[in-house]
């Protein structure tokens, strides 16, 4: 696709979308105890171990708390617990919590609550397939836990692991007497936390009310309760956030910048975002039954290292997310990333070029094989047209896309965390800033839950188990390294950008984003 073609593409979709919506009938104003959010989707599940998205895990966050906590800045601090040790093989983490702990229904929180909350979330009986069994639990290696004494619990682990303090720092804690008894439904629907604010009330598909847990001394917040919209459509938390009545939405498109930053009511905060925005290839058989030439094609390396020119990340910025990015090279976010690797250029000529090496020449109709590309709707910045964009970009060299766009909650997250997108995938993987192998642990088995499309190339998962027998930083630096270099060699991800955030913060609240794409308010005040 030329830029004067797609600016002209581009034009028709903003010209469909860039009015403002009518206001919802019942919105009204938070008066000046209540901090309102509206996010893009619904919460799947409001049960911990069953959450695996940035939207339920902002929600869940205000309402569990964790042994230790990831500031903005990457620093990893005390929280429930207070300190810790680590055994001399580095296979054992035992917490020292805090006296006086409670969960919201009155239980006291001890050690046992915190292994309970461990082994919960892994036992098998309940299928969790949320971010502490899929990515954390997969990522640390963990195989149980242990109550030393009222309040020391360890954390046992198959291999040592440098991350593990802060990987651990994801896993929320709650307490036995609350959730034994309960089915898995009702831990979903009504959760009893560990953390600042309590759960009140949940309407599907409009809102999540929490209020202030008094007895919660950990963290001081600067609103009594908080309301978590639902409003999928841009244009309408625009709207909802100039008239007065939301606080902070993300994702706001570059078009709508303007309107915010000129009501008076609201401004933008830009952030640059660490969430890595990529297309994912699904390496499994099941399309190929289905009878996908495409679904064997990506399987070549050389097919998918084709691909990567065929894509105009620096104009899908420009136009599209209304900013400058460079390319990602890789899975890790600067400057924590291989400075070695060069990003993949646009360049469609080669691309053809090696798609025809690579044994897929263009047939009679201009095509050299079909392919689906499956996304979701609504979950990340002007996504919808992104992923149109891409469809275009690979028609453009002869690969025949279908672009299947659905729900992101109820239809695409399913699909994913059970390997079931594809042979496409359109994704965001959540970023850090304080170590490369955070960003790396999307791979730190064949089967972990962020590893959607079940890449299992042995040379990058013999390097991450060498790791466990690594206790010197600039040696493990090399073999990060090493490990990026196989991920550029054998992508299995079509690399694109870094998220950039775009913030709508009423001017009544002092707030500032994170670039993680965590939305904690426990410091936002009133102006």
């Amino acid at each position: 696709m030329s830029k004067s073609s797609f600016v002209r593409v581009l034009i028709t979709v903003m010209m469909m979308g860039i009015l403002l919506v009518p206001l919802s009938a019942g919105a009204q104003a938070p008066d000046d105890d209540t901090l309102v959010i509206a996010q893009t989707t619904d919460a799947t599940s409001l049960d911990p171990p069953q959450v695996g998205s940035r939207p339920d895990a902002n929600i869940i966050a205000h309402m569990f708390a964790t042994l230790y906590d990831i500031e903005a800045d990457g620093n990893i601090v005390p929280y429930l617990a207070n300190d810790y040790r680590l055994s001399d093989d580095g296979t054992e983490i035992t917490f020292t919590l805090n006296e006086g702990l409670t969960c919201h229904d009155g239980s006291p929180l001890t050690a046992d609550d915190v292994v309970y909350s461990f082994q919960r979330a892994a036992d098998p009986e309940n299928a969790f397939t949320g971010n502490t069994p899929g990515f954390v639990f997969a990522s640390v290696g963990y195989a149980d836990a242990r109550v030393e004494s009222e309040l020391e619990a360890t954390i046992i682990l198959e291999r040592y692991q440098s991350i593990a303090l802060g990987l651990l720092s994801e896993v929320h804690i709650y307490c036995r007497e609350s959730y034994e008894d309960r089915t898995l439904e009702e831990a979903a629907n009504f959760p009893i936390g560990s953390g600042p604010y309590q759960f009140v009330e949940w309407v599907k598909d409009d809102y999540i009310l929490m209020e202030r847990w008094e007895e919660f001394d950990l963290r001081e917040p600067g609103f009594e309760r908080i309301i978590w919209r639902v409003i999928p459509e841009s244009s309408t938390r625009t709207a909802e956030l100039i008239a007065g009545n939301i606080d902070i939405i993300a994702n706001v498109p570059p078009d709508q910048h303007e309107a915010v930053n000129n009501s008076g009511a609201a401004e933008i905060q830009a952030v640059a975002g660490l969430r890595r925005i990529y297309v994912g290839f699904n390496f499994t058989d099941q399309f190929e039954t289905a009878g996908s030439e495409g679904a064997e094609a990506i399987k070549d390396t050389d097919v998918r290292v084709a691909l990567q020119y065929a894509i105009d990340v620096e104009t899908i910025c420009s136009f599209l997310l209304g900013t400058e990015c460079e390319r990602a090279s890789g899975l890790v976010n600067p400057p924590n990333d291989n400075p070695d690797l060069e990003p993949y250029p646009y360049d469609p000529e080669m691309a053809e070029e090696l798609l025809d090496a690579a044994g897929y020449p263009r047939d009679e109709d201009g095509v050299r094989f079909e392919v689906t590309l499956m996304a979701g709707r609504n979950r990340y910045l002007n996504d919808v047209d992104v992923v149109l964009a891409i469809c275009q970009y690979l028609d453009e060299v002869g690969v025949r896309t279908n672009c299947e766009l659905m729900d992101f909650g109820a239809q695409f997250v399913p699909l994913l965390v059970s390997q079931q997108a594809g042979p496409l995938y359109f994704v965001g993987s959540g970023g850090g800033n304080w170590n490369p192998l955070y960003e790396m642990a999307d791979f730190a088995n064949e089967a972990s839950n962020p590893n959607y499309g079940f890449w299992d190339n042995p040379e990058w998962f013999d390097r991450w188990r060498s790791l466990a027998d690594i206790r010197d930083p600039e040696e493990e630096r090399a073999v990060v390294n090493e490990m990026l270099e196989v991920f550029y060699n054998d992508p299995p991800w079509l690399l694109l950008y870094s998220q950039p955030d775009f913030y709508g913060v009423s001017t009544r609240i002092d707030w500032e984003a994170r670039r993680d794409e965590k939305v904690i308010v426990f410091d936002a005040t009133l102006r």
